[in-house]
């Protein structure tokens, strides 16, 4: 499938940050709420125009980005054992390194025939062994790649809910093929929240998943709304599918109400797309107009659904439907909050505010995640 390709400049400032610690051969956490354009970004990083912009022809030949998905894990009977569970996870890892380099045109025709042996192999339900063997299968199929010289990134896409399907022992071996391989191994998470919360919030031993966690500490990026030119570029795109486009004051009033999050944009694009009377007044205004439509409830509410409980709780406090109470977690969630560009800070004035304006008349208005879905 045939994805939409991006200035070399979009994201350029989160690219540049990621690309940078791939270069190093450093592991990279990227965190970002609902709605802020994860699956364009992750596209864009895969492009590879994209590494080669940033990287280099000489160096990006060499790169290659497997993006493993945890929604893809194969569905298992349950109960399922640690080393079943294990194994899903090194069954996507395979796949996704034979989708990427398939057809092997860096390898000879017996190296090909082996990688394909060892692929089917990993998947033989008949071998009584095939599940607690998946870790050596996987090693040795990624072997045959690096030893020709290429960099590996891991992209593990939905961190969440690999911590919710995967044990503890999957992230431990992936550490020590880390540290196997060092310079030709690496990793990229993206997930709602830090690492950290994940570990407390899914109640798992930090002692144990700390090995795997250390590969972050230095290397922790927040992914937040579009860049003013990003913004811009993805109005023009989707105005090319309307008889009629916006005016200028039309589309800055759109960016000016959803703060530049990417799928807050779309929903309300289409939303002035068939009535572009909306966009008339202040941004509040239209963020109150905006909130009377379906698709911007429901990008709102994947934001709303996308935090955590001390976040959520700072947010009802500060809309003023629930006192406030000061403690470590609520300052912890402040902090986070302003990170992902949903809290701006005044100090002048000693207040906090809630961004994007139609979030914020969101949170006012439908309940605080009230379920719209129906």
């Amino acid at each position: 499938m045939t994805q939409r390709a991006y200035r070399l400049e979009f994201r350029k400032e989160d690219v540049g940050f990621v690309l940078d610690r791939i270069r190093a051969s450093s592991s990279c956490s990227l965190v970002g709420v609902g709605s802020v354009g994860k699956s364009n970004l992750i596209a864009h990083l895969m492009n590879p125009a994209v590494l080669s912009h940033y990287l280099g022809d000489e160096i990006s030949r060499d790169v290659k980005l497997i993006n493993a998905d945890a929604n893809m894990l194969a569905p298992l009977p349950e109960p399922a054992s640690d080393a079943l569970r294990a194994w899903s996870g090194y069954e996507l890892l395979m796949h996704r390194l034979f989708m990427v380099f398939y057809p092997f045109e860096l390898l000879s025709a017996d190296e090909a025939r082996q990688f394909y042996d060892i692929y089917q192999a990993l998947q033989d339900g008949r071998n009584p062994l095939f599940a607690t063997m998946g870790l050596r299968y996987f090693e040795l199929a990624l072997s045959y790649f690096l030893r020709k010289g290429i960099k590996i990134v891991l992209i593990l896409d939905e961190f969440e809910e690999a911590l919710r399907q995967l044990p503890i022992k999957f992230f431990q071996t992936l550490r020590g093929l880390r540290d196997t391989y060092k310079s030709q191994l690496c990793f990229l998470t993206f997930s709602r929240s830090p690492l950290p919360v994940l570990v407390d919030r899914f109640g798992l031993d930090p002692l144990l998943i700390e090995p795997f966690l250390e590969l972050f500490n230095d290397s922790v990026r927040y992914i937040g709304p579009y860049n003013a030119q990003d913004a811009l570029d993805m109005v023009a795109n989707l105005s090319k599918r309307s008889a009629k486009p916006p005016a200028d004051t039309i589309v800055q009033a759109l960016l000016d109400t959803t703060g530049r999050f990417a799928g807050l944009i779309r929903a309300g694009w289409f939303a002035l797309d068939q009535s572009p009377a909306l966009a008339i007044g202040t941004p509040d205004e239209l963020a109150t107009l905006l909130c009377q439509r379906k698709s911007i409830l429901l990008e709102c509410e994947t934001i709303w659904q996308s935090l955590n409980n001390s976040e959520q709780t700072v947010l009802r406090a500060v809309a003023r439907l629930s006192p406030y109470t000061v403690n470590s977690d609520t300052e912890d969630a402040v902090a986070m909050l302003v990170q992902k560009r949903l809290l701006r800070v005044d100090r002048s004035k000693n207040s906090l505010f809630i961004e994007p304006p139609v979030f914020r008349v969101y949170l006012g208005t439908n309940g605080l995640g009230a379920d719209v879905r129906g």
